[in-house]
C-alpha cells in the first residue's frame, strides 16, 4: 500500500524531471519509511541532483505520503 502511494506521488513529480531530460525510478520503500530512488537521465549526472532529491522529491513525497521518513538516491 505504501509503495503504491509513493508511486502515485512520483507520477506527479516525474513530468517536471522529464522536462529537464531526467527521470526518477522507485527502487524500494523500506518498512521504516525510507524511499530509495534512482535518478536517471540528466538527473543522474546533474550537480544539483541532491538538491532536487531533498528539496523537491523528498519534500513533495513527505507531504503526499506522511509515513515517509527520508528519500535517498541509490
Amino acid at each position: 500500500m505504501l509503495r503504491e502511494d509513493v508511486e502515485k506521488a512520483l507520477e506527479k513529480v516525474r513530468p517536471y524531471l522529464q522536462a529537464d531530460g531526467g527521470d526518477v525510478e522507485l527502487v524500494e520503500v523500506t518498512e521504516d519509511g525510507v524511499v530509495k530512488v534512482k535518478l536517471k537521465g540528466a538527473c543522474g549526472s546533474c550537480p544539483m541532483s541532491q538538491m532536487t532529491l531533498k528539496m523537491g522529491i523528498e519534500k513533495y513525497l513527505k507531504r503526499e505520503v506522511p509515513e515517509i521518513t527520508e528519500v535517498v538516491a541509490v
